[in-house]
């Protein structure tokens, strides 16, 4: 599937419903005080860039954001936050445009660490070969998430 990939605001409606419809994915997957999505004010910061995936039809079919923590452990950290794709489209490679997107942002940004925490269930079987396809690595927690049992972490490491 050809899609387009913007960076947009995340307060459209549009937008509002691909992400009420993670919310709505990720709420049974994990106890709520293990869900640790970013609200839509958090999206809109300054420090978050969200990407917006299109079909031809200029219909909002995929959502990823990427925030700049800064210099984190000797090196300059990005988070990848919120992706998620409509069901409708999954397998057509909207997750993969949405990385890409993500991932050249974060060289824009100087960033030479991407991590993300993702749940460990078997609902996100997709989502983590997604990341693995993409050479992120399974790592220990990262941030300030807790080691829980619900969440697992990943990192890539990018070169200047």
């Amino acid at each position: 599937m050809a899609v387009s990939i913007a960076v947009e605001t995340p307060f459209q409606e549009e937008v509002k419903g691909l992400i009420e419809a993670l919310d709505a994915h990720l709420t049974p997957l994990a106890p709520p005080e293990f869900n640790f999505g970013l609200d839509l004010e958090q999206m809109g910061a300054d420090d978050t860039t969200v990407f917006v995936a299109r079909n031809a039809d200029g219909k909002a079919v995929g959502i990823g954001a990427i925030k700049d923590i800064g210099q984190f452990g000797g090196l300059h950290l990005g988070e990848i936050k919120r992706m998620y794709t409509d069901p409708a489209v999954r397998g057509q490679r909207v997750g993969s445009a949405l990385l890409a997107a993500i991932e050249a942002r974060a060289r824009e940004l100087g960033i030479r660490r991407l991590v993300l925490e993702t749940g460990a269930g078997e609902g996100l079987a997709a989502a983590i070969r997604l990341y693995q396809n993409h050479g992120f690595t399974e790592c220990g927690a990262v941030l300030n998430y807790p080691d829980s049992g619900y969440s697992r972490f990943f990192e890539k490491k990018l070169s200047a």
